[in-house]
């Protein structure tokens, strides 16, 4: 192979592995938009009036905290999940959609839906009702945790560098919960306690789901994902958390206010924007890297906070959503911390062209 083939070949994976940083990007800046209307509609119609306000359907605690944020999660991702056929249908994919559900990749993204969907996006609703979008950097942490998990489950490197990202993000992290705690009360701390379970799951199922992106379309990865995960939460762990309730035929009656409220809308958008809030980071991650892609996709450590207060702050004007300036600080330190573990240094950049 001459010179001139090979400087073509390095010019089209450099432009291929850019692509996947805008793709993994584009993702957390989604996930913040995702974030931020999906906690509006819980914040709206029967669910700010009654539910999470007068509870006038005198729910217990249990179903509050922890049932109610299940049936927003399995509301938002079934409506994701039909976007998902929809634009799967528009491509002229629906027979291989169906095809790949047979075989060995369609069946790790089964796994990574049931790991990162059920209950860690439940995990995550919750933490949002107890915290706020001071949890928002706490899930972030599944960037790290993806490396720490890709390095012992699958041998990936874990360098020094990456460790003391880690270790940033770690620090962050705890500053954020700190001060939430000290701010907010004892429900901050619960709220970042769910995230960190969040990020747990989303983290392995990062770590897990860069096997099947790069075998199918992330177009085709995503439908399964998302129709996963929104049936798997209202065929199984809704009714579990109802029956650990004592109330066998509550999802019924909270799913039918649910869908038939104004609030609705909220989740139609939410579950718009979690399409590409998923499918980014899954394409993203084929493309650069598991580890660049989570870590790109991190940046949602940033842009949840910043839609939540745009959204549900500033346009809906709700109070609460709004960060102190030392959370900001935090998040911010927390990007850095993500960008180290992911080696997002500005300098290789330069060094790649010199090169």
């Amino acid at each position: 192979m001459n010179s001139n083939a090979i400087a073509a070949k390095q010019k089209s994976d450099s432009a291929f592995m850019k692509r996947g940083v805008i793709f993994a990007v584009m993702s957390g800046v989604t996930y913040g938009l995702y974030t931020a209307f999906l906690t509006l509609g819980q914040a709206s119609g029967i669910w700010g009036a009654d539910w999470y306000g007068a509870n006038e359907a005198g729910l217990s605690v249990f179903a509050i905290t922890f049932i109610l944020a299940s049936l927003g999660s399995a509301i938002n991702d079934t409506i994701s999940g039909i976007w998902c056929l929809i634009v799967t249908g528009i491509k002229g994919e629906l027979g291989d959609f169906f095809r790949v559900l047979k075989t060995k990749p369609g069946w790790v993204m089964i796994i990574c839906a049931l790991i990162g969907g059920p209950i860690a996006s439940t995990c995550y609703v919750a933490a949002l009702q107890l915290g706020g979008s001071v949890i928002v950097p706490v899930a972030a942490l599944n960037s790290a945790l993806g490396a720490i998990i890709g390095h012992f489950v699958f041998k990936q490197e874990l360098n020094g560098r990456m460790i003391l990202g880690i270790l940033v993000c770690l620090f962050a992290a705890a500053v954020i919960g700190g001060t939430s705690f000290a701010n907010l009360g004892p429900a901050a701390l619960m709220g970042c306690g769910l995230a960190l379970v969040c990020a747990l799951g989303w983290g392995i199922e990062g770590a897990v789901a860069g096997f099947g992106t790069t075998l199918i379309d992330y177009q085709i990865g995503i439908t399964i994902r998302q129709c996963t995960s929104g049936l798997a939460n209202l065929i199984i762990l809704l009714p579990i958390l109802c029956l650990i309730d004592g109330n066998i035929g509550l999802e019924l009656n909270l799913l039918g206010g649910a869908i038939t409220d104004s609030s609705i809308i909220f989740f139609i958008i939410s579950g718009f924007f979690a399409m590409p809030a998923y499918s980014f980071w899954y394409k993203g991650n084929s493309m650069c890297g598991a580890a660049l892609g989570m870590v790109c996709n991190g940046m949602y450590a940033f842009w949840g906070p910043f839609w939540c207060m745009i959204v549900l702050g500033l346009v809906a004007g709700i109070d609460g959503w709004m960060l102190t300036p030392i959370q900001w600080i935090m998040a911010v330190v927390m990007v850095i911390g993500i960008a180290l573990v992911g080696n997002l240094n500005p300098l290789n950049l330069f060094k790649k062209k010199e090169a």
